[in-house]
Parts: structure tokens; sequence; C-alpha cells
């Protein structure tokens, strides 16, 4: 017969290893991922395979994306400029000109709803050069509009304001005599304020 005593010791370096092979998770087959028409899940498994991505669907939707970004871009741009105050000076002079009462008529307004401003208005570096339709009650056009501040602290100075009409007569709406129409509008109030706070007290 085996001594108590080595029977004992034997059990004890063969413990970890039950231990051991108690630990190890018994493996399981992972149940296929739900397929197209399959019909709704009724349980939820932990053992269930995760689904395939459609990368295609990725190539399709990306453009469109970055396509209706850009357009909202380029909409915000252009409200911006239609609501300016350089539009709205123009747009009420074009309605007080006598020259463009006789082409478009009265009641002269954007062509369209949603007017489409042309062209850049920068205030800052002194650049201003826009194109809009417009429309009256007997007629419609293109108006033109294009103003340059030579220096800092200097004033617009109108280089064009025209009208462009639909069979391609472009017509000068500024005065004879050279008079700037523009001259006290809003586009030199910020001049005038400048030149006010730098002249000594």
């Amino acid at each position: 017969m085996i001594p108590r005593a080595i029977l004992s010791r034997f059990t004890i370096f063969k413990r970890p290893n039950v231990l051991l092979r108690r630990n190890v998770p018994s493996r399981r087959h992972l149940v296929a991922a739900p397929k197209a028409g399959d019909g709704p899940l009724l349980e939820r498994r932990a053992d269930r395979e995760l689904p395939d991505i459609n990368t295609n669907s990725w190539l399709r939707t990306v453009p469109i994306f970055l396509l209706i970004v850009g357009a909202s871009t380029i909409a915000i741009f252009n409200y911006q400029k239609s609501s300016s105050s350089v539009v709205s000076s123009t747009l009420y002079a074009l309605r007080t000109s006598p020259r463009a009462r006789e082409i478009l008529g009265d009641e002269i307004y954007f062509k369209h709803k949603m007017p489409w401003i042309w062209g850049h208005i920068n205030q800052m570096h002194g650049k201003i050069d826009i194109k809009f339709s417009v429309k009256g009650g007997t007629g419609e056009g293109v108006m033109r509009f294009r103003s340059q501040r030579k220096t800092r602290m200097g004033y617009f100075e109108t280089l064009e304001w025209s009208l462009e009409t639909p069979n391609g007569q472009i017509v000068s709406l500024l005065d004879s005599q050279g008079l700037d129409p523009f001259q006290d509008s809003e586009l030199n109030k910020g001049a005038s304020q400048r030149s006010i706070d730098s002249a000594p007290s």
C-alpha cells in the first residue's frame, strides 16, 4: 500500500490542474447573423455573429453628403451678400433712378424670389464688384455695380453702375455730370466716421 503522506502530496500537485481544468470555458458555436428577410429577432444572444458591413453604401452617401454641405455653404454666403448694405443701397438707388425707371418701370425689385448675387463684396479691402437680376413693371435686366476705395481712410468711388437689358444693351446709370450717387450712402458712412475720429480735437 502507498503511504498516506505520499498520497496527500500527490493530490496537492494535481489539484491546480483540476482547478485550471474547471476554469477553462466551454467552446460554443456562434449563431449565424440574421439575413435580409429572416424577420424580427425574438431573443438576444451573446453568441450571435455580427452582420457584415456594406461598404458600398458609404461610397454612395459620402459624395451626396459633401454635395449638400457645399451647396449649403454657398447658399449661406449668397444670403449674406443679398442682405448686405451694399445690395440694399444699390437696389434703392435703382428704384429712384429716372433712367432705370424708364427701362424697368415701377416696382423695381429682385427678379427672383431667392436672388443670386454674383461677384464679391470686400469692404475691408475696398473692392466691390457685384451684379444681380432685377425686374420692374415693364422690363427686366441685370444691374452691375463696381466701386473701389483707393486709400484706407478714403471714400468709395463708383467705377461702374449700369443696367444690361435682355437684348444686350448696357445703359450707364451714372450722372452725366460725374456726380457719384453713392457718395452719401451706407458705403461711405464708415469712412466719414473714421475721418471724424482721426480729426484733431
